[in-house]
């Protein structure tokens, strides 16, 4: 068993001005999807004749559809009687409760707000977003761990850490930890690998849909479920259902693309 480092959530305070380590976490996220952005700019990676400017104008957006997208699903998708019936608590970000399909909801529908400006389709956008968006996940992933909460189901392997806040004291997976190996490294390397050459439009979204909800549902498995809900029907947890559906829109829109798209040309460096 390995003994979970009790890391101090807050990373910088002056006076009462606290600032957290997941908060930092998110920035940092943020701060490698414009630096990717910008690598795939200069290097001819990317369809749509897009500019630094268009880059920064999606990151603002997809910030906003990030934090509404990430609370409002977590209100419907996990707690929605009790939010129902506390309604201004929905506000209440710094309590925590963020869903990452709700989230991606929200860049959607950035995504195409920015697409119908831009008289482009929706898939042109994710395409090119799509390969960014891994790092930034393991990003939070990480300052899940650092905050000590979504641990995993308890287990006795070597690496089984006992996190203080679960207030139990039972060895658990590190389950945090996995996520930000595969939704975030793993991901990352497949899809970039995937990008370098010309696809179809829409098979860039396609193969994040698939891996993404692929490795979430695999580690749901090791992970805790919400002890508010539980397993669902046939013993899944809510990640695993909401993840089903990813991977079938993204086998689906993967054979469509095949089918009827040639690779969408990509400027020269």
């Amino acid at each position: 068993m390995l003994r979970y480092p009790e890391f101090n959530p807050i990373a910088l305070q002056i006076g009462p001005l606290a600032v957290h380590w997941y908060g930092l976490m998110y920035l940092f996220g943020f701060g490698l999807v414009y630096l990717l952005g910008r690598w795939r700019l200069a290097h001819g990676k990317v369809a749509g004749g897009y500019t630094p400017r268009d880059l920064e104008d999606l990151i603002f957006y997809s910030v906003v559809g990030v934090v509404a997208g990430g609370r409002l699903g977590y209100v419907l998708f996990y707690k929605p009687g009790y939010y129902f019936s506390h309604p201004l608590e929905i506000l209440y970000l710094w309590q925590g409760g963020m869903s990452f399909h709700g989230g991606l909801i929200g860049v959607i529908l950035v995504m195409l707000f920015f697409a119908r400006r831009r008289k482009q389709s929706l898939f042109m956008v994710s395409d090119f977003i799509a390969p960014l968006i891994p790092l930034a996940l393991a990003m939070g992933r990480l300052g899940n761990f650092i905050n000590g909460e979504l641990w995993g189901r308890p287990t006795d392997v070597p690496w089984a850490m006992v996190f203080p806040q679960s207030g139990d004291g039972v060895p658990r997976h590190p389950s945090q930890l996995y996520e930000l190996g595969l939704e975030g490294i793993a991901l990352f390397i497949i899809m970039w690998v995937f990008a370098r050459k010309p696809r179809p439009t829409g098979q860039v979204s396609a193969v994040f849909l698939i891996g993404y909800g692929c490795f979430r549902f695999l580690v749901e498995f090791t992970r805790e479920p919400d002890n508010f809900l539980g397993l669902l029907a046939g013993g899944l947890s809510m990640g695993q259902w909401l993840s089903v559906p990813m991977v079938l829109l993204g086998i689906g829109l993967y054979v469509f693309t095949a089918r009827r798209s040639s690779p969408t040309p990509q400027p020269k460096p």
